[in-house]
């Protein structure tokens, strides 16, 4: 059975459906490897066949020509999928780097384009002059909205002085052990969609904390997962959470959280607890050990 997962509108008037499935993390090719990945193809067509049809790609997983293909060969007609894909390998040529990731992808336009991270940026100048180059592409039709991706306050801070076009979205990594203190708060007073990629991170990486037994309650509860008591967690704050597997029964089993909600006492229960504990997955060498922005 094909899951309908719900959408929700971002500030341009478009809509970004409220699951995703991403093409990095475990597909990500390093070093040498930059053959073409055929169980990334099998697995996203899958993904697209149970119901995903929010993918989230980036020029630098190196799998934007496998989600091309899985696009092509699936059944599913482009208008109907909601495409994303990131720039920071090209940052300095942006025109370039869209044409390049439209050729990989096989595609017209990508439904969101995001800068992947602020970090090549050694003034507030250099951010607004990305960000201009990135209103230009939204401009050309190349990308139906456009945004960020690791940005924190300050980042946006500086663009919005100068923008023309408020950034849709901002990806980042969120769950209870990296809440991003007031983050979430800016981006509601801007219109600014959260989108999070790691959510399962307390039931994975981060396992043996302060949230595994409400984790594990609540998976009673419900009749579900830990994992898919995290993905609720994001999605019940307004959040858009993206995950992965190559296992169809684990991306068919993650479809459970459109099937319940969690209370908003529970959801605070989460939060509290999780302040806690600190844990950073992703972009470490950025951040001092106990750097929870």
């Amino acid at each position: 059975m094909v899951a309908s997962i719900p959408s929700v509108k971002l500030n341009d008037g478009t809509r970004i459906p409220i699951l995703g499935y991403g093409s990095g993390t475990k597909w990500f090719k390093r070093g040498e490897s930059t053959g073409l990945d055929r169980n990334l193809v099998d697995a996203t067509k899958n993904a697209i066949k149970l119901g995903y049809h929010h993918l989230d790609g980036a020029e630098v997983y190196g799998t934007e020509e496998e989600l091309g293909i899985a696009i092509k060969e699936s059944s599913v007609s482009r208008d109907q999928l909601y495409v994303t894909t990131k720039v920071i390998t090209n940052i300095s040529d942006i025109p370039k780097a869209i044409d390049e990731s439209l050729r990989k992808l096989q595609l017209d336009y990508v439904d969101l384009y995001l800068i992947h991270s602020p970090f090549f940026a050694k003034s507030d100048e250099d951010l607004q002059k990305a960000w201009a180059e990135m209103e230009k592409v939204k401009e050309s039709g190349k990308a139906r909205s456009i945004g960020v991706s690791n940005w924190l306050q300050n980042h946006l801070e500086a663009v919005l002085k100068t923008a023309k076009i408020v950034p849709s979205v901002n990806q980042i990594e969120y769950h209870p052990y990296l809440q991003h203190s007031g983050l979430l708060d800016f981006h509601q007073s801007k219109g600014i969609t959260t989108t999070v990629y790691a959510p399962l991170t307390p039931a994975t990486r981060a396992k043996g904390g302060p949230v595994d037994s409400i984790l594990d309650s609540l998976a009673k509860k419900y009749n579900t997962t830990e994992g898919n008591v995290l993905l609720r967690w994001a999605i019940d704050q307004g959040a858009v959470p993206i995950t992965t597997s190559s296992k169809e029964s684990r991306l068919a089993e993650y479809l459970e959280t459109l099937k319940f909600k969690l209370t908003p006492e529970e959801v605070e229960e989460i939060k509290k607890l999780g302040e806690q504990k600190h844990f950073r997955a992703f972009w470490t060498d950025k951040f001092a050990a106990d750097d929870r922005s």
